[in-house]
């Protein structure tokens, strides 16, 4: 799908955005309405391809809601709260660094009682 030349003048490569944030972006901003599957994924800017998974792992944590063949935004403080958690560790990993998962591993190792 073709983007306008203002979209690809403004892309950032950098931008961390995952497609699950974007459909509850798209689905947040129109939560008056109910989509089909293919309506967020051309809404949202996620593949095809990619939509049904998506949308399934945000229905099993509730931030989104299904009824066949229909999807919504689903409860908004979850919404709200799984925000704030990406925002923090966001954050975090910006000042501290990301997480490693061989020093967690290499932590744990030393940790263990012998």
């Amino acid at each position: 799908m073709p983007i306008s030349i203002d979209e690809f003048e403004s892309h950032d490569p950098d931008d961390r955005e995952t497609n699950a944030e974007r459909v509850v972006r798209f689905l947040a901003r129109n939560r008056d309405k109910a989509y089909k599957a293919v309506e967020i994924a051309e809404g949202a800017g996620v593949g095809e391809n990619s939509i049904h998974p998506v949308l399934n792992r945000l229905e099993d944590h509730g931030l989104v809601r299904h009824r066949e063949p229909y999807w919504a935004i689903g409860d908004l403080e979850a919404v709200r709260d799984a925000r704030m958690l990406g925002s923090t560790a966001e954050f975090l990993d910006d000042v501290l660094g990301a997480e490693s998962r061989e020093e967690w591993l290499r932590a744990a190792e030393d940790d263990a009682p012998e």
